[in-house]
């Protein structure tokens, strides 16, 4: 695999994004976007759970995933790994990866307690989507960062409505 190839070690960055939907309205927007930014590999689905409750309050359940069984679960033991890292050094490196390949044996991150802890919050007649992304088109650039002997100092993601905010931030802490 070539350096700029994103894996399950070097994911690139990953976002959740939570969407609802009043009404169970859908316009059939969605998924052909997301299908064209998969083709055009700018993105990855790493897990999506659709969560829908009819005006009678029945819970209807959907997922899908992009990984198969040997990424999921080796991105699983790589997130689990870190976070056993940080909060038990090497010991907790190991019972982490362990842990992590285990819980997304499945190729899923979300579990049974996200479909019910999501149903609860919705009202009747409303859908949500809970979307892990994998931002594939930032791994080239943050492997010529690294190249580069760069470290990383911060990375978020800014509403447009937040940029003179974060400009004000960074004139203050400059």
């Amino acid at each position: 695999m070539g350096a700029n190839k994103p894996t399950a070690e070097r994911p690139g960055p990953i976002q959740l994004m939570a969407v609802a939907f009043p009404g169970n309205r859908f316009k059939g927007e969605i998924l052909p976007e997301l299908d064209r930014l998969k083709r055009r590999r700018i993105v990855r689905v790493l897990d999506l759970l659709l969560v829908r409750k009819d005006r009678l309050g029945n819970v209807m359940v959907g997922t899908a995933s992009d990984l198969d069984w040997e990424e999921a679960t080796a991105l699983g033991s790589y997130v689990g790994g870190l976070a056993g890292l940080a909060t038990g050094g090497a010991e907790g490196f190991e019972r982490g990866a362990m842990f992590g390949a285990a819980e997304m044996a499945d190729g899923h991150v979300f579990d049974d307690e996200d479909v019910f802890r999501l149903g609860e919050a919705l009202g009747d007649d409303m859908s949500a989507i809970l979307l892990l992304l994998q931002h594939t088109w930032a791994r080239p650039l943050l492997d010529a960062v690294e190249n580069a002997g760069g470290i990383e100092l911060m990375n978020e993601w800014v509403r447009p409505e937040s940029i003179f905010d974060v400009e004000t931030s960074a004139r203050a802490d400059g």
